[in-house]
């Protein structure tokens, strides 16, 4: 069997979302790894990324064919049966001052005066704040699920999801020969408290890109220097970090050239920000891909962000007048600098 040239790993969801801008989203398909792989897609309509992920037998056929016809190969995409089965509904709504809720969905949806969804009688979120981070979480892509043909494949983007299954990820894929191994870390590990664990998981990555919040929290108490964290981080293995800070854009730390780049968010209207952060990380694998440069890189990843943003669901980037990203990204490469 042929292996494709990029794998995403992430979490599948039935999205309900009330963005600011507008028609509401109700049971669609989501989750970090759609997000991701639509950002990445943006710069190869015909992208050969094998995507890893679980679903539940109630998951809608449909969705998963749509994924293939959209050229992505879902032989790494598992269906848990019987007592595994798992509860896919993810529900977020985006309040007046764009704020983010994923609670209260009953109040939410009478606030705009529309009708409750029957299939979201009973959700209830996640709190990810009480989860242990080291317990694998069922809804999780596993190490067991990675079929044989995606191992070697060289560029390797791991999303959000729990600690367990992410470094049990990382290391499946570092034993691969010049391998790019990007992780989007998961909010309920980056804790001054977990540092220690995470720092034996970062040996094995190439690019390291949380969120300014997820950083900063993961340092607290110890520096407010978003420079001097990335330059501690790389300390541990990873040869770039990328500190993503939604509107204010990019900040990336080359540590082979000791390099320090802004890069600035393209200014684009506001329509649904869900999964931009993951639209970013799609784009990036593809940027590096192609260009083995970390700072063109995070300008494809700027720019599939600035895509996502102004409108809903994981492919909208790719619903967008042909020879636009080309344009943003021209744009962008005039306006990042290195500091």
């Amino acid at each position: 069997m042929t292996s494709p040239t990029f794998v995403i790993a992430g979490k599948l969801t039935r999205e309900y979302i009330l963005p600011p801008l507008g028609n509401p989203l109700l049971d669609s398909p989501g989750g970090n790894l759609l997000y991701a792989a639509g950002g990445l897609a943006v710069w190869d309509a015909n992208a050969n990324a094998g995507l890893l992920g679980r679903v539940s037998e109630d998951y809608p056929q449909a969705w998963l064919r749509d994924l293939e016809k959209r050229g992505f190969d879902i032989r790494g995409i598992i269906t848990l049966h019987g007592s595994q089965n798992i509860d896919l509904r993810s529900f977020i709504a985006y309040t007046d001052s764009n704020e983010r809720s994923q609670s209260n969905a009953v109040t939410h949806f009478a606030r705009r005066q529309l009708p409750f969804p029957k299939a979201l009688l009973g959700y209830l979120p996640v709190d990810e704040a009480r989860k242990d981070p080291r317990e694998p979480d069922a809804a999780s892509p596993a190490a067991l699920d990675v079929p044989k043909y995606f191992r070697d494949v060289r560029h390797v983007h791991l999303c959000p999801f729990d600690f367990v299954s992410q470094s049990q990820m990382v290391n499946l894929f570092k034993g691969g020969s010049n391998q790019t191994v990007s992780l989007d870390p998961a909010p309920g590990y980056m804790t001054t408290s977990f540092w220690r664990d995470l720092r034996l998981v970062l040996q094995g990555v190439t690019v390291f890109q949380p969120s300014e919040d997820e950083v900063r929290a993961l340092f607290w108490g110890e520096t407010n220097d978003l420079w001097e964290m990335a330059q501690q981080v790389s300390q541990y293995g990873p040869q770039i970090i990328v500190i993503k800070r939604g509107a204010l854009g990019q900040l990336v730390f080359d540590a082979a050239g000791n390099h320090r780049y802004e890069v600035p968010a393209y200014s684009s209207r506001l329509a649904d920000p869900t999964g931009a952060g993951d639209a970013f990380c799609g784009g990036y694998l593809a940027g590096f891909q192609k260009t083995n440069d970390p700072l063109m890189a995070a300008i494809h990843g700027s720019v599939s962000a600035s895509l996502k943003i102004e409108g809903s669901g994981p492919f909208y980037p790719l619903e967008v007048l042909p020879g636009l990203a080309e344009a943003r990204l021209h744009t962008l490469q005039e306006m990042a600098r290195e500091i």
